[in-house]
């Protein structure tokens, strides 16, 4: 039978958990005392109809920024050089 003992000092491996899991619950009693705790206690899961429409905006938002981008890409590209052949600035 293996022994308790760990080989990196006489502490036990049921001791050195014991001290993990002391910790683990200090850390959890901090987490509401900083900057950010009221933010924390506040926050909850999503529920099913809040997650699709936030998904659904989310979605709209970056095909709006994505059309603008084309839009601005295709005056770059051809709507720039008609012009600048108008004028003869090309």
């Amino acid at each position: 039978m293996k022994s308790l003992r760990s080989d990196k000092g006489d502490r036990s491996i049921v001791d050195r958990a014991w001290e993990l899991q002391h910790n683990l619950e200090a850390r959890q009693k901090r987490i509401g005392k900083g900057k950010y705790g009221r933010v924390l206690k506040m926050a909850r899961k999503p529920t099913d109809e809040e997650f699709a429409k936030t998904s659904k905006i989310t979605g709209a938002g970056i095909l709006v920024v994505g059309g603008l981008g084309f839009v601005v890409w295709l005056l770059a590209k051809q709507v720039a050089p008609w012009i600048g052949e108008m004028f003869g600035w090309i």
